[in-house]
């Protein structure tokens, strides 16, 4: 006997809880995270439940972040499962949840020799073999609200759905060096240093607290 397909399933336990349920959908949209695809049920007028996934893949850049010049990578990819509430039985909802990040910012040094940074108040000139690293990292699972347009009961066809919320969860700043202990322009530089130079860098990337979320898509109801 066939395995029932996983949204097929999901009708099937459901359709116990309300009639509305084997009106299902897909969706796709784009935005932050990036390309979403996911899929939705309705339990009945007022309730639905979602799970999608979306990647905005790697973002690579240059930048410089307190006078040191750095090669940055971004990366935003996320599982969501969600509910939606429809309070006035339109399209408008609220919609809570959980999603599944790997959301990081890597910051590498790029030392060439020549160039001086200040660390702590002293100017040094680390060499191209040396490093700085960093890397900013979101909670694995973060707890998730927002509202959106769309999702609702309806009659099979497209649809337009819209989402804005956010991820909640401090993101965390380790920091990867080997300049503790070198000597630089008659200065040695010690581990209270490179974690002054740490929390200068923190203050200027911010304190992000949660995760954005914004996008705009399509869907077919079945």
């Amino acid at each position: 006997m066939p395995i029932p397909r996983p949204s097929v399933a999901c009708c099937l336990i459901l359709s116990m809880v309300s009639p509305f349920v084997c009106a299902g959908e897909s969706y796709v949209s784009v935005g932050l995270p990036g390309l979403v695809a996911g899929y939705a049920v309705t339990v009945n007028e007022k309730l639905g439940l979602r799970a999608d996934a979306g990647t905005m893949g790697s973002v690579n850049r240059t930048h410089t972040v307190s006078g040191v010049g750095f090669d940055t990578k971004a990366q935003y990819n996320r599982f969501g499962l969600f509910a939606d509430y429809f309070p006035f039985g339109g399209r408008f909802r609220l919609t809570g949840g959980l999603t599944m990040n790997k959301a990081q910012l890597t910051l590498n040094s790029r030392f060439d020799g020549n160039t001086s940074i200040n660390v702590n108040g002293q100017s040094i000139t680390p060499s191209a073999s040396d490093y700085f690293n960093l890397q900013m990292k979101f909670p694995t699972t973060m707890p998730y609200v927002g509202l959106g347009w769309g999702h609702q009961p309806r009659s099979a066809g497209m649809g337009f759905i819209a989402d804005l919320g956010v991820s909640i969860g401090r993101a965390k700043l380790k920091t990867d060096t080997n300049i503790v202990g070198k000597t630089y322009n008659g200065y040695t530089v010690t581990q209270a240093d490179v974690d002054a130079k740490t929390d200068e860098i923190h203050d200027a990337v911010g304190h992000i607290t949660f995760l954005p979320s914004a996008s705009v898509g399509v869907n077919y109801r079945y």
